[in-house]
């Protein structure tokens, strides 16, 4: 009886915790992401699950029972296909596509610009990385979190370095979570308080035909010149061709609510199990960590120089705080961009301009993605 109980406490979770305490490092991570969506509502629809997903993930276990992510057969191993093969970041640019208008970019294409713009802190992470000795394509997929996507960044890593799809997916979300705290420093840095009070005019009213043309444009366009982009961007241009045409308005709603929401929740969830702390933690995670922080901050400030270079030759100046909802990360940079402006003059409404460099950057950063993958393979 005596060695069953030893057997049995041998094999449990609190018997592995006490041999690794990088276990319980990872599970106050995760509490921690819990408390910043909950209480503070930092992008909760993206940490929760996450954090969550972290908690569970770093629940230790005896091998061989086929209980986690990494094992053959379990059934998180098979939810984690999702994001391995892509489909959960392509189902997520399906509902992204049709929750999107394009409106407000087609009435200042100008500022498509400014999305093409802030993908340089991609490019000039890439060099970073290299710089420290990572892979070729370890480094094209820690570059793309400049893009600040994370399906794009998880899409990427799943077709160039899969072994890193864990520090990868978790910093990408976790600096678009951390929009609020990491883009205001940085636009004030680069603007002025004159440059922050610039009013924008109002756009103008698109007619339904040019949303309805744009994304079959969009699609030949931009896949013709990136063709390894059509997983994200023919799924994103068929969601939003759904939602404009008008004609299958079921099936835009299902896409963009129970698809997306479905995706979303299995995505969120699997990145954070993919964090099992022997697996982990790593020096790289460590690294990974840092140029993701830098690859988003120069990411906001390319597109904020941008926007004040583009004011040299405009008659019309534009806001430069546009130039940081270049990035991928929607709505939540185009909200910072919004409350900035505000905080500076109650009168100055710079959402719907900031929607476009979002919804121009979500695009970008597709393409950025295709460039990589096609240099890369």
């Amino acid at each position: 009886m005596y060695e069953l109980l030893i057997s049995f406490l041998t094999n449990t979770g609190y018997y592995f915790i006490s041999q690794d305490f990088r276990y319980v490092l990872m599970i106050l991570v995760g509490l921690l992401f819990l408390y910043l969506g909950i209480a503070k509502k930092y992008e909760p629809l993206l940490l929760v699950p996450i954090a969550f997903g972290i908690v569970v993930g770093n629940i230790p276990f005896f091998k061989g029972f086929g209980l986690g992510i990494y094992e053959a057969n379990s059934v998180f191993h098979y939810l984690y296909f999702g994001v391995t093969t892509g489909l959960y970041p392509s189902i997520v640019f399906l509902g992204l596509g049709a929750m999107t208008d394009f409106s407000s970019l087609l009435a200042q294409p100008k500022l498509m610009l400014l999305g093409a713009a802030a993908q340089m802190g991609v490019f000039f992470t890439l060099l970073g990385a290299l710089a420290l000795d990572f892979l070729p394509k370890e480094a094209a997929s820690i570059a793309i979190i400049g893009g600040a996507d994370g399906p794009t960044s998880i899409f990427l890593t799943a077709k160039l370095a899969p072994h890193l799809i864990g520090p990868i997916a978790i910093a990408a979300y976790s600096y678009m979570a951390l929009i609020p705290v990491i883009q205001p420093p940085i636009m004030r840095l680069l603007t002025t308080r004159q440059e922050r009070r610039i009013r924008m005019d109002e756009p103008r009213e698109v007619a339904k035909t040019e949303r309805m043309i744009f994304p079959i444009l969009g699609v030949l366009l931009c896949c013709l010149l990136a063709p390894t982009a059509l997983p994200l961007l023919g799924m994103l241009f068929l969601g939003n061709i759904l939602k404009e045409s008008g004609v299958v308005e079921r099936l835009a709603k299902t896409a963009r609510s129970a698809i997306i929401d479905t995706a979303t929740v299995f995505l969120g969830f699997c990145v954070g199990m993919s964090t099992q702390a022997d697996v982990f933690l790593t020096e790289k995670s460590l690294l990974i960590f840092c140029l993701g922080a830098l690859a988003f901050s120069l990411a906001t400030a390319s597109g904020v120089i941008f926007a004040k270079i583009m004011n040299l030759f405009l008659r019309k100046k534009i806001n430069p705080l546009l130039g940081a909802s270049g990035v991928s990360a929607v709505p939540g940079s185009a909200r910072e961009v919004h409350l900035m402006g505000q905080h500076e003059d109650p009168g100055n409404y710079l959402l719907m301009h900031a929607m476009a460099c979002n919804s121009s950057g979500v695009i970008g950063s597709a393409i950025a993605a295709g460039v990589l993958w096609s240099f890369m393979m």
